[in-house]
């Protein structure tokens, strides 16, 4: 064991100005140089590490006494025999003590420190974000906000285990949400591998879990294709008591078969009741491709009876508080419910299915019909400068299918035109140019 040359801290107490000494050793590398920084003393231990002397500062006395001062030049020394220099690893511990600050601070102001699962997710979030249509958005940024980010949101995304991923999706699961289960699964799995290609993680945890969740398929939307149930339906929608604006909603729906989101943030600006033509912007669908619809006679008719009521305003359909926003997503359905059309009969959406189903029923192109549907083809690229594809036939179809519901409604026999049975030509002479 050193020995140990300062016998107490009454010797140091002794010091006086003018004592001609410059420093005290105290073994073993440890001293205290005198008079300095001011006129206090200086404890300081030297050491080697691969054949290298250095020195390692240990604070000044009487803040840092003899007792205190043995105890962190022993703690230096046992690094030293580990194979680590005391100098480096205080400078780490100093760094981790500021990174600590910083997400301290960064947690107060909401921001997600660096490196961590919700930094990343957002990052990713805001590169794709222009791609999604904002109704597609909003669902997503909501699901990791609510049931992602409370769980793993601040841990570094290389810490993330497969086990942390899985205790979060069974609480998703344990409240009954098995879709939505799936969506957070499938959300996480996109931000850990944009986290791997960003080179932040090696590879993607919850790739690991596949087979660890109850199956599920997602659920085609309730519909009715029965043509007299159809008939009795629209019927149904004509007397409906409710407001002008809820019920032209719910009349355009079946002859346009746009999603509802589409149909509800439909603006004034958008659509030309002269070339009856409704041009829904890139923004506003699903893949972010503009899309048009041909507007039939009898929605052209419905829409010229909106207009005195709505057409000065942004939306065509308006909601019923006076905040500026549009009509809410749930009025379709809720006008439904009212009408005794419960979830598992009918649905806003099933409108598309319904149109779909009978429309192919009747001959129709299916090339035509899926253009007119918005169902994006695998070459995004080229769907978006197809968006005026097969518009001919699609203004026949769109025409043919309102004078098919009116007869429906109408309960009389029912004849779809023959002119589209054979199929679109392929070539260009097919497809109309975007004006």
């Amino acid at each position: 064991m050193a020995q140990h040359l300062i016998p107490s801290n009454a010797t140091l107490k002794a010091i006086k100005a003018g004592d001609s000494r410059k420093r005290l050793n105290d073994g073993a590398g440890l001293y205290l140089l005198l008079f300095v920084k001011g006129g206090s003393h200086a404890w300081r231990l030297d050491y080697a590490v691969a054949g290298r002397r250095k020195t390692l500062s240990l604070g000044t006395y009487p803040l840092t006494g003899l007792a205190e001062a043995r105890k962190l030049a022993d703690d230096a020394r046992k690094l030293v025999r580990a194979g680590f220099d005391p100098s480096k690893h205080r400078q780490a511990k100093r760094a981790e003590v500021e990174k600590q600050r910083e997400l301290e601070a960064l947690a107060e102001a909401g921001i997600a420190a660096p490196g961590t699962f919700e930094a990343v997710a957002r990052e990713w979030f805001a590169k794709n974000e222009s791609t999604w249509a904002d109704s597609h958005s909003d669902k997503i940024i909501r699901r990791l906000e609510r049931d992602v980010f409370p769980w793993i949101g601040s841990r570094p995304v290389k810490e993330i285990k497969p086990a942390d991923v899985l205790a979060l999706l069974r609480r998703v699961e344990e409240r009954g949400a098995l879709e939505t289960t799936h969506r957070v699964q499938q959300n996480c799995g996109q931000v850990f591998r944009y986290a791997v290609s960003t080179g932040l993680i090696e590879s993607d945890p919850s790739r690991d879990l596949r087979g660890a969740l109850p199956a599920w398929k997602p659920v085609h939307y309730p519909t009715i294709t029965d043509p007299r149930e159809v008939g009795q339906l629209l019927r149904d929608i004509d007397d409906h008591k409710g407001k002008l604006v809820t019920r032209i909603a719910m009349q355009l729906t079946p002859l346009l078969f746009v999603r509802p989101g589409e149909l509800r943030q439909a603006e004034w600006s958008e659509i030309n009741l002269e070339s009856a033509e409704w041009r829904i912007p890139a923004a506003k669908m699903k893949r972010r491709v503009m899309h048009i619809v041909p507007l039939s006679t009898q929605a052209v008719a419905l829409l010229k009876d909106l207009q005195p009521l709505t057409g000065k305003r942004n939306w065509v359909f308006p909601g019923n508080r006076t905040n500026g926003e549009p009509m809410s997503e749930n009025t379709v359905n809720a006008a439904l419910r009212r009408m005794g059309y419960d979830r598992t009969m009918l649905t806003a959406h099933g409108f598309r299915g319904m149109a779909s189903t009978m429309l192919h029923e009747q001959g129709w192109p299916s090339d035509v019909i899926e253009r007119q549907l918005s169902h994006v083809e695998r070459n995004e690229v080229k769907a978006a400068y197809n968006h005026a594809e097969y518009l001919p036939q699609r203004r026949e179809m769109m025409q043919a299918w309102a004078d098919y519901l009116d007869c429906l409604r109408a309960q009389k026999p029912a004849q779809p035109s023959t002119a589209h049975r054979s199929a679109p030509a392929a070539n260009s002479a097919s497809r109309v140019a975007a004006a």
